[in-house]
């Protein structure tokens, strides 16, 4: 059927991906080599090796990946403030052009032609798996199963696992959760089951990583976060590795109840989708970094990088982490942080997480001329009658001629 010789599949271990390798072989008469990556999904990664074997699997890959994924790709993506459609914070997004990289990467070294992945025809997914393999490789082959088999429901998939001795838990498959659930240090998604219908409220036993605000302690925790350049690399003193911190944050926000959100979303491939994410971590950074940002970033800089926002979200949820304009914009981006260090200490209370205060060697606040105190000459109020009459001037000439606004 193909000239593929061996490919490189992106491998969690589950039903879905399992049954992958064995119709790989079959399909394509090829050799399989497995990645799984640990980027914090809250899973063992380990027992996939044996998964892998016991499929025939010679060449298995388990990497810890979590923190080049936060140093290198959430880190730099919180520089900007990003979240897409105002409210996403992008936790799937962000998580597959390292995929893909390492796919790419594996492909090179075990000498493979081809690289696969379990995403669905329908969503993201395959769009960024897919376009980060074509830039960085442009000529492998990639092969996505969803888009040509014929297994299109759960039920298919286990028939096919007992024709062809795959090892499945037959004795759990009844307790399957009923929503698709993407996870990594950023975030957890869920999507599917009742969620499908726009109007019916996620039953609370749902979410995994947060309890509910109604639930969560009845007095507030405070944390400092400690920023250079853009970055967290403290947390109240204590200096921590980049996965480190998101991990931490994680669980004081989750316990404060603190991150999660319901939203329906424009998918890049044109359907609206209904998703519920938790991100007690990022939203913590988020208003954190935004933040330090406000004390440290000069007025039109700041908002100049709110204009270029928007575009940078559409770029990573989109699957263009590899595009020359995400580089672009990341140098933009970048450039700006060069003085955002500081500390800021925030307070978490029942889902809320309020920036209570901010403090920088680089501030450009300054209280001598912002006080509603005597200012001893800092600042001339009658420089601002000029000032208001210049840019009214457009105005007054227009009302001059007859054009008040209606």
């Amino acid at each position: 059927m193909s000239d593929v010789k061996k490919v490189v599949l992106a491998y969690s271990g589950g039903l879905d991906t399992s049954v992958i390798v064995k119709w790989l072989q079959e399909t394509y008469n090829c050799e399989v080599v497995t990645f799984t990556a640990d980027i914090g999904q809250g899973e063992e990664v380990e027992p996939a090796r044996a998964k892998a074997q016991a499929l025939g699997v010679k060449e298995i890959y388990i990497e810890d990946l979590r923190e080049e994924f936060v140093r290198d790709y959430v880190f730099p993506m919180f520089r900007a403030n990003t979240i897409y459609e105002g409210e996403y914070l992008l936790g799937t997004s962000i998580a597959r052009p390292l995929i893909a990289k390492r796919l790419i990467e594996i492909a090179n070294e075990t000498g493979a032609d081809a690289i696969s992945h379990g995403a669905t025809g329908k969503g993201n997914d395959q769009v960024r798996f897919e376009l980060g393999g074509y830039a960085l490789k442009p000529g492998v082959k990639v092969i996505a199963p969803w888009r040509e088999w014929d297994l299109t429901s759960r039920e298919k998939l286990m028939a096919y696992c007992e024709e062809h001795n795959i090892p499945v838990d037959f004795s759990n498959k009844k307790k399957k959760s009923p929503y698709s659930m993407d996870a990594n240090l950023l975030h957890i998604s869920y999507e599917g089951g009742i969620l499908e219908d726009p109007w019916a409220e996620a039953e609370d036993d749902m979410w995994r990583w947060s309890v509910s605000p109604e639930a969560a302690p009845d007095t507030p925790t405070y944390v400092e976060l400690t920023f250079e350049k853009g970055d967290i690399v403290a947390i109240d003193g204590e200096a921590l590795k980049a996965h480190e911190v998101l991990e931490k944050l994680n669980k004081v926000g989750g316990d404060n109840g603190i991150g999660r959100l319901d939203i329906v979303e424009n998918r890049y491939v044109g359907m609206k989708s209904r998703g519920c994410y938790e991100t007690p971590g990022g939203t913590i950074m988020l208003r954190a970094h935004r933040a330090i940002e406000s004390l440290t970033l000069d007025r039109e800089e700041a908002h100049l990088k709110d204009q270029l926002m928007p575009k940078y979200a559409e770029v990573i949820y989109n699957g263009y982490w590899w595009s020359p304009e995400r580089r672009m914009l990341q140098a933009a981006i970048d450039e700006t942080q060069k003085n955002v260090s500081g500390v800021v200490r925030m307070k978490l209370y029942k889902g809320n997480a309020t920036v209570v205060g901010r403090k920088s060697e680089q501030s450009l606040f300054d209280e001598s001329i912002a006080t509603f105190e005597d200012d001893a000459g800092a600042y001339n109020q009658k420089d601002a009658e000029g000032f208001i009459k210049l840019n009214a001037l457009r105005l007054r000439i227009a009302a001059g001629k007859g054009r008040q606004q209606s």
